[in-house]
């Protein structure tokens, strides 16, 4: 149990750094970035192809951070400059990437434990630890800048950027970079934490990415202090216990896409149904209906 616990620990902090960049687009942009599903093994095939070119480990995976951004780049002048809907656009990005991810390596599976790690010589845990907070403290510091509370407000009123003077789509453009540059750099991680990058290990990924994000929205939503970064966090890890409990107490290793859907759907329906939420939206209702 322990060691299960320990893994848990180590996997949800890689889909931590997963998550922080999903709640860029999903959660402050609203905007349903697909690409993800590409971007995530292009961090772990891009991390492999550099480290077996010589170079270090640290370089490599803030080189799979630095080129993840580009991912954004490519979804941006899909869906502003070519007007092909966000969706769309997301899913062209990530089927490109599958076919420039096999040509990186010339194959769909590379081994990495014959090369150096982030992770050699320490504890991966404690690693992971420190990588997670100082993105953490990144991007909080970031989205206190004007930048940053101006890419929050794009999403929260667009027309509201506009008329100040700004152009919201540069701020889509800074937010999904963001985003797909974190979502690379989680890939780079989680290949060096298993010791392979596979060019299936990015099918089904926007779903913990979202996962994520919603259960520590539910969980943890009536602490207004909580960040959404710290919300992420605490939501990825909670979200990776749930799966690594079903699998510890019986369930094959081959249901956990399934069980992922469900941890969604159980938690999504729960937001749906609660009754605090209903009470309060009722209430709200009363007050609206006697101010009529």
């Amino acid at each position: 149990m322990n060691t299960l616990i320990l893994t848990s620990i180590e996997q949800g902090l890689i889909f931590s750094v997963l998550a922080i960049g999903v709640t860029i687009t999903f959660k402050i942009l609203d905007f349903a970035d697909m690409s993800v599903e590409g971007t995530f093994p292009f961090g772990a095939f891009l991390f492999a192809k550099l480290i077996s070119g010589g170079f270090s480990p640290l370089i490599s995976t803030l080189l799979s951070f630095t080129f993840g951004t580009l991912a954004g780049l490519l979804t941006y002048t899909l869906n502003i400059k070519l007007r092909i809907k966000a969706l769309l656009s997301g899913i062209l990005t990530a089927t490109m990437l599958y076919t420039i991810n096999l040509r990186l390596n010339g194959k769909s599976n590379m081994g990495l434990f014959s090369y150096p790690s982030i992770y050699e010589g320490h504890e991966p845990v404690i690693v992971l630890i420190l990588i997670i907070l100082a993105v953490k403290m990144l991007m909080d510091a970031f989205l206190k800048t004007e930048v940053g509370y101006l890419l929050i407000a794009t999403g929260d009123n667009e027309t509201l950027v506009k008329s100040l003077g700004e152009d919201s789509n540069k701020y889509k453009l800074i937010g999904l970079m963001i985003s797909n540059g974190l979502v690379a750099l989680s890939g780079a991680l989680m290949a060096q934490y298993q010791g392979f990058a596979e060019i299936t290990m990015g099918t089904g990924i926007i779903v913990v990415g979202i996962a994520s994000i919603i259960v520590g929205d539910t969980i943890l939503r009536r602490n207004k202090l909580l960040k959404a970064t710290t919300r992420a966090i605490m939501g990825a890890l909670i979200y990776k216990f749930i799966g690594a409990l079903a699998i510890d107490l019986g369930l094959a290793p081959t249901d956990l896409k399934a069980i992922n859907a469900i941890i969604v759907i159980i938690f999504l329906t729960y937001n749906t149904f609660n009754p605090l939420k209903i009470k309060k939206a009722d209430e709200y209702k009363v007050v609206e209906e006697a101010k009529c």
